[in-house]
């Protein structure tokens, strides 16, 4: 049977390593991990089928890249973040990946034009039939068709460090029917920007996009913040 971060296909036949850090992260950033749980070296090899050393490996690589973080006598948990802290990532994400999407309206292919119509109409599914966890997994998936589009690793790169975050996944777990509309309805705008390569409105709607999140998330987190210390 699967676990929380296995596929419950057996060991792992490929650099262990390499691979035990795919899935961790992939469980991170769909939120099968959550933010403050602390990963055990011990359960995740066991899980995964492998000896404690490649995880060991796999949770330093994600705590370079900023999912996990680690504390003396507690060692790796997922990283949690403060409301300023997601203002500030949130800002920087919105200008590399409007960035990217200046980049992309320059090169995209037609063929990857059909990958972002493809994942639009998935994502329209996925919402009529609420598979959170899925619809995570098709936002970062048409996030990164862009970057692909754009066509730099450097960019790559340094979007990922702000993007591959447990904010990913939150923030949709906070949404309202209404709120993934207009996740939807920024694809859409996105899509036919890059369509027709006008890099100015692909720039300008990636920004509002990721700030229109960013705004969403962070009123969230601090009306929890506020809701908790009035307890």
């Amino acid at each position: 049977m699967a676990g929380i971060v296995g596929d419950g296909s057996g060991p792992l036949t490929r650099s262990a390593s390499a691979v035990a850090t795919e899935l961790i992260r992939a469980a991170v950033i769909d939120g099968r991990l959550e933010p403050g749980q602390r990963l055990k070296e011990e359960e995740l090899a066991r899980e995964l089928g492998i000896s404690r050393t490649p995880v060991r490996e796999a949770l330093l690589v994600l705590q370079t890249e900023g999912l996990l973080e680690s504390a003396p006598n507690r060692g790796a948990t997922v990283r949690t973040f403060e409301a300023d802290d997601l203002d500030d990532l949130y800002q920087l994400r919105a200008v590399l990946e409007g960035f990217a999407a200046r980049r992309a309206a320059a090169r995209i292919t037609d063929a990857e034009l059909a990958l972002l119509s493809e994942s639009n109409e998935r994502f329209v599914r996925l919402r009529d039939a609420d598979e959170i966890a899925d619809l995570v997994r098709e936002n970062v998936r048409f996030h990164d068709a862009i970057l692909a589009a754009a066509g730099s690793e450097r960019l790559t790169q340094l979007v990922r460090g702000v993007i591959q975050l447990p904010l990913v996944y939150r923030s949709y777990f906070w949404y309202s029917p209404e709120q993934k509309l207009i996740s939807e309805h920024y694809h859409r705008q996105l899509t036919a920007a890059l369509a027709v390569r006008d890099a100015e409105r692909a720039e300008l709607v990636m920004k509002e996009h990721v700030l229109e999140a960013r705004d969403f998330l962070v009123a969230r987190l601090r009306g929890g913040e506020q809701g908790a210390g009035a307890t």
